[in-house]
């Protein structure tokens, strides 16, 4: 769709490190992709050094640069305000955004605490009333695979679901040297691999269930207690996870299993959900991102079992709008995926999924993982503050 006579949106980002250049990324390709009812513009970066901000905007196309993203709240140029900054400073933005009656994308996950989460989620529902609408960055949601698994389980394909596993294994921190990191950080972070990656996987699971994690059993570890300090000699405390391995268990009933771990050597991305149901089971593996398995259970013995399913067609979701059936999508196409659905809710009045709620609901269950696994395992029921 060509920019004549459409309305502008104008974006201001906050943070140009690695999320920051994805984000930037989907900004500048979404509207040569998606028939989008308004146009995006890329107004303003905000960093916390001016001269670095300046450098990533001029790279990542940015119109302009600050060195405070409280500017942003007053830019008339600046309609959402996109959060790619660590957790702790998520609930002071994103509040702040909101009630200057900005547009939000942040970040997954949605704070560091289950108190910041639920301040933002009540900020949200403030503000949605006033028009003004927000939504949590769980980018896989719009793998054109896991979207297609979501629509199968709600067509009752694979019936009622009694197991789900879900793994998120990568490998960067598996050496010992590899120097500490804002990650690394509590204060920062919030948690490790629960936070950052684990948050993946509960999310996953209940958006293409459609259920809810009830309760957890968990265990936590660090297996790297001291790393270098990446700008002089010595070393600093690890202060968050290297791995959660924890079992849940779903509204519907069903039994669930969950692993994050950082140093898990040679998986590089590989964010993995299995579901068995009454009817069949469904398979995924984010480093085979355009591929999903399905083995319908009601069918003959004799031609049963697992297929491949090639996500490429133009019926399956996101994928027609992209290219022909069989040239496959990658990592860098889940955001612009997800800023043309955050696009296209905000000019139809609607509020984008995932909404803060559904962040919080994350961070319910990652305060439970955590509370469950100071306490030796201790079953821990999710629901409210732990």
């Amino acid at each position: 769709m060509t920019s004549t006579h459409r309305p502008r949106i104008g974006i201001g980002l906050v943070g140009h490190a690695f999320m920051g250049r994805a984000h930037s990324h989907a900004w500048r390709s979404v509207d040569a992709i998606f028939e989008l009812p308004w146009q995006p513009v890329l107004s303003v970066l905000a960093g916390r050094d001016a001269d670095r901000a300046g450098v990533a905007a001029a790279r990542l196309g940015w119109g302009s640069a600050v060195a405070d993203w409280q500017l942003l709240l007053t830019r008339d140029d600046v309609d959402l305000i996109d959060i790619c900054t660590p957790g702790d400073s998520h609930a002071e933005i994103a509040i702040a955004a909101l009630e200057a009656g900005k547009h939000v994308l942040c970040e997954k996950p949605l704070a560091n605490t289950v108190a910041e989460a639920e301040a933002m989620a009540a900020a949200a529902e403030r503000a949605a009333r006033q028009g003004v609408r927000s939504m949590v960055g769980f980018s896989y949601r719009r793998v054109p695979a896991l979207a297609l698994a979501r629509n199968l389980v709600a067509q009752g394909r694979i019936g009622t679901i009694r197991h789900v596993r879900a793994q998120y294994l990568q490998d960067w921190l598996a050496d010992p040297q590899t120097p500490l990191s804002w990650r690394l950080d509590r204060r920062r972070a919030g948690s490790g691999a629960l936070g950052d990656i684990g948050a993946h996987i509960i999310d996953a699971t209940q958006f293409v269930t459609g259920e809810a994690l009830t309760g957890v059993s968990a265990m936590l570890d660090t297996f790297v207690t001291e790393r270098p300090l990446p700008d002089g000699p010595g070393s600093g405390p690890v202060t968050v996870d290297d791995a959660a391995l924890f079992l849940g268990r779903l509204s519907g009933g069903g039994l669930a299993s969950f692993e994050a771990s950082r140093v898990a050597a040679g998986r590089k991305n590989s964010l993995r959900l299995e579901l068995n149901g009454t009817r069949g089971s469904l398979a995924f593996d984010l480093e085979s991102m355009n591929e999903l398995w399905f083995h319908d259970h009601t069918e003959e013995p004799e031609t049963a079992g697992f297929r491949r399913i090639l996500v490429t067609e133009p019926q399956h979701p996101y994928a027609g709008a992209w290219w022909p059936p069989g040239h496959s999508l990658g990592y860098d196409h889940t955001f612009a995926n997800q800023v043309a659905d955050l696009v296209i809710a905000i000019a139809a009045g609607k509020d984008p999924e995932p909404t803060f709620a559904d962040g919080l609901a994350v961070q319910r269950v990652l305060a439970a993982v955590q509370a469950s696994a100071a306490d030796a395992g201790r079953w821990t029921a999710i629901g409210g503050k732990p």
